[in-house]
């Protein structure tokens, strides 16, 4: 199963405890869709494929089953949850409730810096639906939002956001694998220009918009 994903063994030397490191990895890996919902892998074979030990894998999916990301399936195998329809509402309600209320707060504090860094994102982003890259166009999008919530300066809010990016992520790549990526909602442009302007009631609404959007293509896409 592990041969379908785009694992690489872990690069040496480095500061960071290898459990780290193997978390890291297998979160992106997880948020970017390499592991389709429901392909089940197994330990040993992230460890063979990774080219580290046990004990570090397992801290790793210990913390991802924690965050909701994985699913142990039994002999020692994990998956990444299936989204089906009362998961997507659920993961919609959540996140209508605190992206845009990260997006008003990241308004008040957004400078003419931080709002060419996310214009430069965004163009970037523009480029790989151009191109039709849905990893580069996942990539991008992800780190807009996350540059966007680092400036709301709320780290629990965003902490809380960054946890239901990774359960609905893998069903964003399949959707995106479905219809390509000509006809994918961004409503970033709006959001920009109520950051130009610190308009956090702008910012708020068009970000409210961009979630629905989304999570109603991913509805469509899955259910």
């Amino acid at each position: 199963m592990v041969e379908q994903t785009s694992l690489k063994p872990i690069a040496e030397p480095t500061r960071l405890p290898a459990h780290e490191i193997v978390y890291r990895q297998l979160r992106e890996q997880v948020l970017f869709g390499e592991f389709e919902p429901g392909q089940p892998v197994t330990i040993q074979g992230l460890t063979e494929a990774l080219n580290v030990g046990m004990t570090p894998v397992r801290e790793a999916l210990r913390r991802l089953t924690a965050e909701g990301a994985l699913e142990f399936l039994g002999n020692r195998r994990i998956a990444v949850p299936v989204l089906d329809a009362a998961a997507i509402e659920e993961l919609g309600i959540a996140r209508k409730a605190l992206e845009p209320e990260l997006a008003r707060r990241a308004a008040r504090h957004a400078t003419t810096q931080d709002v060419a860094r996310l214009t430069e994102v965004d163009q970037r982003l523009d480029s790989a639906i151009r191109r039709g890259d849905v990893h580069r166009y996942l990539v991008e999008n992800h780190q807009f939002h996350a540059e966007l919530n680092a400036l709301a300066q709320a780290p629990i809010l965003t902490e809380m956001v960054e946890r239901l990016w990774l359960r609905f992520g893998p069903s964003l790549r399949v959707v995106c694998g479905q219809f390509g990526t000509r006809n994918l909602p961004d409503r970033h442009k709006d959001v920009l220009a109520a950051l130009a302007s610190n308009d956090g009631e702008a910012a708020a609404e068009a970000m409210m918009g961009d979630v629905a959007q989304g999570m109603e293509q991913i509805r469509q896409g899955l259910v």
